[in-house]
């Protein structure tokens, strides 16, 4: 089966589309490829059916926000996605360097606007346009953007600005549940719909602190009160009452359970909406107290009662219409709500009060049975139409900042959705005006200016053809003759308005407009609009009257007369007020028809957008049932078509999204001069100092020229570069133009750009890198020689002590033991009277066994000559012992060593007491014993290794060792 897209066959049997297909195939790949693509502008080639893939497969990842150049698509999951708003993703995106590196999200484009406001340079104030159908997702991507807001832009530092903040910030929030519940319905494509367009304005102090926000709304559906189509549902807010409400309150309201209500279609379903708590709270926390709260309720509940009343006709002209049976108990119930006298009540309703001629006489006439529903119908939206009015200024007055007290401001905009139903009339006529006013904002702002921009700059552009939509407001606002026109003149004509005649002389005065259009089949008089969404046919039945908005004189009056407090509020009785129903005497001004009063708050609306820098917000709704997980194509390409997206990134990608003026177009990327110096030299160019980023305004054009023309020398070497690399992307190079003030590029060629600027800068780093590192390396260098000249000085000098206090230590060692020596000589003298000591023993050597010959006289050897040493250690605590000292004592003794068959040797007998070894006398011998004036020179007691006992000792040992040699070598004389 054969389908069209985008105007081309789509059948197996259609060879364009059969190689548009081949294309799509060979491009894509594999389908799961497609939702990696965050931006539709890199879908190639950007076709209809091409970007729907891309959405498709992106929704089927759980992905619904997808960049469109400027604009982000955001695709109503129909499901709720905790994770996908909360408040640590907030802090993500306010707290990230580049937010739009990160995933596509509405808080991207809320951080973009934030930052906007606080550039110090000349802030300019920002605006955020939600556009799409009803029920593709515009209310809840205005309540996150609020909550976002009120996260981000509340820090302050003090303790009392942080209460104010958070004041505020929750009255703002607030704002939210109390205007939808009062605003919003449920009809046949939303649960949820906005039956009225808000511009919310966030207020920010120099700081950049939210301190406040005001709201302006348009054109509220005032109808849906007392007329609501087929499966569709009145507003929030009585139903919230009627399922929410205490006994008591029921009581006092009668509103018995189970009551039936003629404005109050499909109670029986269950919406989340339907949460009458969380609207009491919401109005409780921006100043509505509980007797205010109450007081709207009963009000709401005597209009619920008033649409209860029936009126029978009248067979009688000159007699009213009576009520029904069933209406007498609801129009008593609705006076006593309204606190309005039945019988005035019963009458306005039924007499119409007509003044005619000079003298204003007055006139009764009785009503018939559709001008009493009229009236009826009329006092209920004129009462639900203030309150609505009244709530917003209590908002207002709740969380506006005095203008004192905030510089620049961020503006939501959440208007209803293009919309085309079985049986339209003014409201969807309105309604679609203003998204055609939002349309032609959108295309004035991005898709004309953009190649107009590209004209002004001198750059060889072939425009795109983008679907302008400029016939078609001419046909509805246009001046002299339009829609719009004709329908005011038809209001200020004193006639009975006829549905034919107005078609009649819609065709013929504007039979040459392209956009309008006609439907011969069908048997309501009607005309069709085309629409930039499409055509919508609309039903010249009461188009006139709801133009008109007339509300008589003695509604207004009887609603005066109210001892409600709340209505005494909405309708004073102040005679210097004079409202707009009731022109004074014989004026003949015209009156203020709805279509007037909408276009002239739209052209406000517009010129605030315009002066503030615009972000686009396109909400798509994947089906029209609001299923999750489920994409109906037809539906999606026909919003796609719709909102223009198409042609948004046709040009986004065959254009030059980057736009760079030259004086920061050098200032970044002067760098790359180094490159083209090394390359290709141009010295005729004026290089200025690298030092200087800001020329004279007389050498600045004449400077700028051969500055670009140097860096565009680069691009060449960039681009074979990159192929060097093995990007075979970067080989071809991209186009860039220069214009009168301004660079054009794409991104690829930004991305070579910024490559080669890394590129120099990481020499540049490099180069500083290296001098660092032999400067540092030096400096070690010549530290570590001055630290080795230090320590070998410092251990000259300590070597040097060292040797000095040896000496000095060797020569006070030396110098004690010689005058010790010298002393001990003189007492030994002394003690052996005079006479010399002959040394007759002989050192003993130890056995052959133990040492050899050669062995023992080098040990003697060693052994006497350092003698000195050897007397220190014998006698020291932890010396030698037992026969090695015995041989350091006989090297002090200077004992001879000898064979034992040379040596003579006369014993001494061993007695006790000392021994004297004296020359042998020539005759006898005669001993005699004498005390020896020494201490312990009389008994010879072992040596003990721990003790020193001076030269006695030393004598002792010497006889010891003396008796021992006669003991060992002869012993036959023992």
């Amino acid at each position: 089966m054969a389908s069209q897209v985008n105007g081309h066959s789509s059948g197996s049997d259609a060879h364009g589309g059969k190689s548009l297909r081949e294309d799509l195939q060979q491009f894509l790949g594999g389908e799961a490829l497609l939702h990696e693509l965050d931006d539709l502008t890199k879908v190639n080639p950007v076709t209809l059916e091409t970007v729907l893939r891309c959405l498709q497969a992106r929704y089927a990842a759980d992905m619904f926000y997808t960049s469109a150049g400027c604009t982000l698509v955001a695709l109503n999951p129909f499901k709720p996605v905790p994770q996908l708003y909360s408040p640590a993703l907030m802090g993500e995106y306010h707290a990230a360097p580049q937010p739009q590196k990160l995933r596509p999200h509405i808080f991207s484009v809320g951080e973009q606007t934030y930052r906007n406001v606080q550039s110090l340079i000349e802030p300019v104030n920002q605006s955020i346009i939600v556009s799409g159908e009803s029920g593709a997702g515009k209310t809840w991507t205005s309540r996150c953007l609020m909550k976002f807001y009120a996260v981000v832009a509340a820090s302050p530092t003090s303790l009392e600005s942080h209460k104010i903040a958070e004041r505020i910030e929750q009255r703002i929030l607030n704002s939210n549940p109390v205007m939808e519940a009062f605003g919003n319905a449920c009809t046949l494509r939303n649960n949820n719909s906005s039956r009225f367009g808000k511009f919310i304005q966030l207020q920010l102090n120099s700081a950049h602190q939210m301190t406040g926000a005001a709201v302006q709304t348009y054109l509220l559906e005032k109808t849906r009160v007392a007329c609501q189509a087929s499966s569709e549902r009145n507003f929030h807010i009585f139903y919230q009452i009627c399922k929410g409400a205490s006994v008591d309150e029921r009581l006092q309201w009668h509103l018995p359970e189970g009551a039936s209500f003629s404005w109050l279609p499909n109670p029986e379903r269950i919406l989340e909406e339907d949460c009458f708590q969380v609207t009491r709270e919401a109005m409780l926390h921006l100043g509505i107290d509980i007797p205010t709260q109450n007081n709207i309720f009963q009000v709401l509940a005597g209009l619920l009662h008033l649409g209860n009343i029936r009126f029978a006709d009248s067979e009688d002209e000159a007699q009213p219409c009576q009520l029904m049976d069933n209406a007498k108990c609801s129009i008593r119930t609705s006076a006593s709500l309204l606190q309005l006298p039945e019988d005035p009540l019963l009458e306005t309703l039924q007499i119409r009060t007509i003044r005619a001629g000079r003298q204003q006489q007055v006139f009764r006439k009785p009503c018939s049975q559709a001008e009493c529903d009229t009236r009826r119908d009329c006092l209920a939206k004129l009462v639900y139409a203030r309150l609505f009015d009244w709530l917003v200024s209590v908002i207002n007055s709740s969380i506006c900042a005095d203008l004192d007290s905030w510089t620049t401001f961020i503006g939501l905009l959440d208007v209803y959705g293009f919309e085309s139903f079985p049986n339209n009339s003014l409201e969807q006529l309105c309604i679609n005006y203003a998204n055609e006013k939002l349309q032609q904002h959108f295309v004035a702002h991005y898709l004309r200016a953009q190649q107009e921009e590209y004209a002004v700059e001198g750059l060889d552009w072939s425009f795109v053809n983008y679907q302008d939509n400029q016939a078609c407001l001419d046909l509805i606002e246009g001046s002299p003759i339009s829609i719009c026109s004709l329908i005011n003149e038809e209001c200020r004509l004193n006639r009975p308005s006829s549905a034919a005649q107005l078609q009649t002389r819609i065709e013929s005065a504007l039979a040459g407009s392209p956009r309008l259009g006609h439907n011969r089949l069908s048997q309501k008089p009607s005309f069709v609009v085309v629409h930039y969404a499409g055509p919508v046919q609309y039903h010249t039945a009461g188009l006139v009257e709801k133009n008109k908005d007339p509300v008589p004189p003695e509604l207004t009056r009887l609603l005066q007369q109210s001892q409600d407090r709340l209505l005494k509020v909405l309708f004073p009785t102040d005679p210097e007020v004079k409202s707009q129903e009731e022109p004074s005497g014989q004026s003949r001004a015209p009156v203020l028809t709805v279509v007037s009063k909408f276009k002239a708050s739209l052209e406000q609306l517009l010129q605030v957008l315009h002066s503030t820098t615009p972000h686009y917000i396109r909400c798509i709704k994947p089906n029209s049932q609001g299923q999750a997980h489920t994409f109906l194509q037809e539906e999606v390409l026909s919003q796609l078509e719709a909102c223009g997206l198409v042609e948004t990134i046709h040009i986004s990608a065959a254009g030059f999204p980057i736009r760079i003026p030259h004086q920061n177009f050098v200032e970044r990327y002067k760098l790359l001069r180094r490159l083209c110096a090394r390359i290709s030299p141009a010295p005729h160019s004026p290089f200025p100092d690298e030092g200087h980023s800001e020329w004279s305004p007389h050498t600045k054009a004449a400077t700028l020229q051969p500055l670009l023309q140097d860096i565009l020398h680069t691009l060449p070497a960039l681009t074979q570069a990159a192929a060097t690399l093995g990007d075979p992307a970067k080989a071809t190079p991209a186009p860039v133009h220069c214009g009168r003030t301004k660079v054009f590029m794409t991104d690829s060629m930004l991305e070579l750009l910024e490559r080669g600027r890394a590129q120099v800068l990481e020499q540049c780093a490099y180069c500083i890198q290296r001098s660092w590192r032999r400067h540092r390396h030096r400096r070690q260098e010549r530290q570590r020689r001055a630290a080795t000249l230090i320590q070998a000085a410092l251990r000259s000098w300590l070597a040097r002590k060292h040797i000095q206090r040896m000496h000095a230590a060797a020569t006070a060692i030396k110098r004690t033991w010689q005058n010790w020596r010298i002393r001990m000589a003189f007492l030994a003298s002394k003690e052996l009277d005079g006479v010399q000591e002959k040394h007759v023993f002989q050192v003993p050597l130890p056995s052959a066994s133990l040492l050899r010959p050669q062995a023992q006289t080098s040990l003697l050897a060693a052994v006497i000559r350092l003698w000195p040493l050897g007397l220190v250690l014998a006698n020291a605590a932890g010396g030698v012992h037992g026969f090695q000292r015995k041989l350091v004592v006989w090297a002090c003794l200077q004992l001879p060593m000898g064979r034992p068959s040379s040596s003579m040797v006369q014993m001494a007998q061993e007695q006790a007491g000392v021994t004297s070894i004296r020359a042998l006398p020539q005759g006898s011998v005669k001993f005699h014993c004498r005390k020896s004036p020494l201490p312990y020179a009389d008994i010879c007691p072992e040596p003990s290794p721990y003790s020193v006992t001076g030269f006695n000792q030393i004598l002792l040992e010497r006889h010891s060792l003396g008796h021992v040699v006669c003991h060992q070598e002869y012993p036959h004389l023992v």
